[in-house]
């Protein structure tokens, strides 16, 4: 009876996982300890997935352990890797068809089949094959839980379980096998024994069922009950045995079951006498489920440790990186505001001639805030540096365009290759469009084409400010003498230099470079934070199922930066009050100073030259980001454009493997219709005296295609079988009847077709018996009139003539 229906193992190509997973993480993590333990995970996992998938696997439990780590595997690293970024493309052959291919990934478990239902295929980015279907993986899960069940039942025969109990678990298997058989009947991709074995299996159980329930109903002393139960499952294993005994083997159920029953009718006959009653008048046989589906927890293998176990989840590398760009945020702005106000402060002092003001009360020599700033021009590079950063930068700018425009291209033309092809194979051409693919990636260009304008526009502003004060720079460059021979003299104001608003002046401008080296060291620390969100990050995900970065990141942010954000805007407080005093002195300064038109265009140059100092030191700070910037950005596109090839090679991958199957789909299909040429018109003879005569035929005709046989009622079991007493009702799960195309022994004798009539060929009488139900040509016969010949006036009936010749179906290469 043991006779189980397996599922085989679906086949795999070769996938080269190394050099899409080793990219990511070599790419993710920086190089040292934490990237080499990674690198090292990936080639163990890819000499795992060989060994699942890459040899053929033994039925031991050892086969079976390596593919439950390999799902576990699997299963721990889908969180950790952007498997649909990467590109990677599991080509999956059919279980039942060798033909066809998907992509798709491989699940094995109890409940396995279910779980493919429910969460596989959702997954998948086309079509999936039939064995893998919905409707296919819920008839194979309803297959094992029909033969789980029949272990029960065949574990408590053999533990010699109680009557009760056992018909109620055959009577729920018969149930189960009953609902498979329903299932199964319209999928043509299952192998051609499941159904019969199906069928089988619900006849046997039933029995079994009946079986069980007469030894309780002889303990019960109902005799006449026990016998109608074994005429029952008599019919049952009869209808087993005459329709699939090439697949099932009844004998040890049916000596049982004919030893019960002659022994019982034995007992009745000579001692009981008891009245047989009808099947349908018995009492229905309770059932018993000791199965369901069970959800797939992983891990399965209880050898099984993570190669990537340090390695974060996704979700945690996703939060990771947007909290560091919150961190990245926060901090430029802090440090902004900052810069801000530095900026600020040295256009008021330099639009005031402070300090040079104070320090040029002798009106001939350069002040010595002016020889500071000569000299920090000139350790910066000079002229020369700013203008060798500023050449470069088109150059830098150039490059990125490049990248980016490559990058692009390569999608445009597989789009315009997957769109031609669409056109072309129309809805065969079943895969997912790239257009659609691709969105997120020409996104993510447009984006790198917007931040390239706009670091052009920064660009221009910062020649713009280079070619106001280029002069200026110039002349701070120079040596000293040459310096101060470019300055005017004026008359000199020594009377002011023990003056108290010179005193006062200066006094705050002490206070003032006070609060600007407080926040130089204030930007600094700024700068130092360090703190890593990973642990909140898995504790919330471990907690949660999800993370909200957001609000964990905002907290950690304002724990951390709170006290330099209060300290930034006490500073910035500050310098703003100073600031109104110095202008404030520098008016009563302004108020006693001489005032002459020598003196002012001295003081006018000198305002200049502090300007061009600062601006320099604005300008080689812009140009340096600037530099920086491109550079970085080519890396970043670099990635892009890496990531742009990857998808692009495994979409030409994949359409390459399309293309094969449909080439070989299209090779496969009949290039016209097919028909089959009448035999009368093959072998018709010479006519021997001018006149066409038919040869009468001898051999039968075949019959037309006999109906579904019916379910086994009292009537039909009465005229078919000596037992006399009736079976069971249609209420009683009747056996399932296979379909004809299945192999199976009829258990009536063939029908043999009406003698003396002969059916036409199809091809030749377009009212042929069957499809209109017209009756049957007769053909001639002793005693009766001749076939009818052809007209005189017409040709002999051709042979079909083909269609006419069509271009091919399949496009021309």
């Amino acid at each position: 009876m043991a006779t189980f229906i397996s599922v085989p193992l679906k086949k795999s190509s070769e996938v080269d996982l190394v050099k899409p997973l080793s990219k990511f993480v070599t790419s993710t993590y920086p190089p040292g300890e934490e990237q080499t333990e990674s690198l090292r995970a990936v080639e163990e996992l890819n000499k795992l997935r060989k060994s699942a998938l890459g040899r053929p696997l033994d039925k031991h439990e050892s086969s079976l352990e390596i593919l439950l780590r390999y799902y576990d595997q699997l299963c721990a690293i889908e969180p950790k890797f952007p498997f649909t970024e990467l590109c990677l493309t599991f080509t999956w052959k059919d279980a039942f068809d060798k033909g066809s291919l998907f992509g798709g990934s491989v699940k094995l478990g109890d409940g396995a089949f279910a779980h493919i239902k429910d969460t596989v295929l959702s997954a998948l980015n086309r079509e999936p094959t039939m064995d893998i279907s919905p409707e296919t993986v819920g008839t194979l899960s309803q297959i094992m839980l029909s033969q789980a069940q029949e272990v029960f039942v065949l574990k408590a025969t053999a533990d010699k379980m109680k009557d009760a109990i056992v018909a109620k678990l055959a009577n729920q298997a018969a149930d189960y096998y009953g609902d498979a058989f329903k299932q199964c009947q319209y999928k043509e991709n299952l192998p051609k024994e499941v159904l019969p074995v199906l069928a089988a299996k619900h006849c046997m159980m039933q029995a079994t069922a009946e079986l069980h329930q007469s030894a309780l109903a002889h303990q019960k002393k109902k005799f006449g009950e026990e016998i109608a139960r074994l005429q029952h499952a008599t019919e049952l294993v009869k209808t087993a045995a005459s329709r699939y005994d090439e697949y099932v083997n009844v004998k040890d159920l049916s000596d049982k079951i004919s030893r019960a029953l002659t022994a019982a009718k034995k007992d009745n006959d000579f001692i009981y006498h008891d009245r047989v009653p009808e099947v349908k008048d018995l009492e229905h046989i309770g059932k018993a489920s000791l199965v369901k589906a069970t959800a797939i927890q992983t891990p399965l293998s209880q050898k099984f440790t993570d190669l990537f176990e340090k390695m974060v989840p996704m979700a945690v590398q996703q939060s990771m990186s947007a909290a560091n760009s919150r961190k990245a945020d926060t901090v430029n702005r802090l440090t902004g505001s900052m810069r801000e106000a530095t900026n600020l402060c040295n256009g008021v002092l330099a639009s005031l001639n402070l300090p040079a003001a104070l320090e040029d009360l002798s009106g001939d020599a350069v002040p010595q805030s002016i020889l500071e700033k000569s000299r920090a021009v000139v350790q910066q590079g000079g002229l020369q540096s700013i203008e060798q950063l500023i050449k470069d930068l088109p150059e830098l700018l150039q490059r990125n365009r490049e990248i980016l425009d490559e990058s692009l291209k390569m999608l445009d033309d597989e789009e315009t290759t997957d769109n031609e092809l669409r056109g072309k194979f129309n809805q065969r051409w079943n895969r997912t469009p790239s257009g659609d693919l691709y969105k997120p990636l020409r996104a993510e260009g447009n984006n790198f084409r917007n931040i390239l304008d706009k670091a052009v526009q920064a660009d221009q502003v910062v020649k713009e400010r280079y070619t106001a004060h280029c002069e200026m720079i110039a002349l701070l460059c120079k040596p000293e003498n040459e310096l101060s021979a470019a300055i005017p003299s004026a008359n000199p104001a020594k009377t002011l230099q023990g003056s108290e608003v010179v005193n006062v002046l200066r006094a705050q401008l002490a206070q003032l470079d006070e609060v600007k080296r407080e926040r130089e060291v204030l930007e600094g620390e700024v700068k130092s934070v360090t703190f890593d969100m990973t642990a909140k990050f898995l504790t919330a995900l471990a907690q949660d199922g999800a993370i909200n970065e957001e609000t964990l990141t905002s907290s950690e942010l304002d724990t951390r930066y709170g006290s330099h954000t209060q300290r930034v805007q006490q500073n910035l407080r500050r310098q703003e009050e100073l600031l109104s005093q110095i202008q404030v002195s520098h008016q009563e300064f302004s108020a006693l100073k001489q005032s002459n038109s020598e003196a002012n265009n001295r003081e006018e140059v000198l305002k200049k030259l502090a300007s061009a100092h600062d601006s320099y030191i604005e300008i080689s700070c812009n140009i340096k980001e600037g530099t920086k910037f491109y550079n970085d950005l080519t890396e970043i596109l670099l990635k892009f454009q890496n990531k742009c090839s990857d998808i692009v090679f495994a979409r030409k991958t994949e359409r390459d493997e399309l293309l094969k199957e449909l080439q070989q789909s299209i090779a496969r299909e009949p290039s016209a219709p097919s028909f089959n040429v009448p035999s009368y018109q093959s072998n018709t003879p010479a006519p021997a005296s001018g006149g066409l005569t038919p040869v009468p035929r001898t051999a039968k005709p075949q019959p037309p295609a006999r109906p579904p046989l019916p379910n086994i009622t009292p009537q039909a079991a009465s005229t078919s079988a000596p037992v006399s007493t009736p079976v069971a009702p249609s209420s009683t799960n009747p056996p399932p009847v296979a379909p004809p195309s299945q192999a199976q022994g009829p258990p009536y004798s063939t029908y043999q077709g009406y003698p003396g009539y002969y059916q036409m060929p199809m091809a030749y009488n377009p009212y042929a018996y069957g499809q209109f139900n017209m009756p049957y040509m007769p053909y001639q016969a002793q005693g009766q009139a001749g076939y009818p010949g052809a007209p005189p006036a017409q040709q002999p009936y051709p042979y079909p003539q083909q269609p006419p010749q069509q271009q091919p179906y399949y496009p021309q290469q």
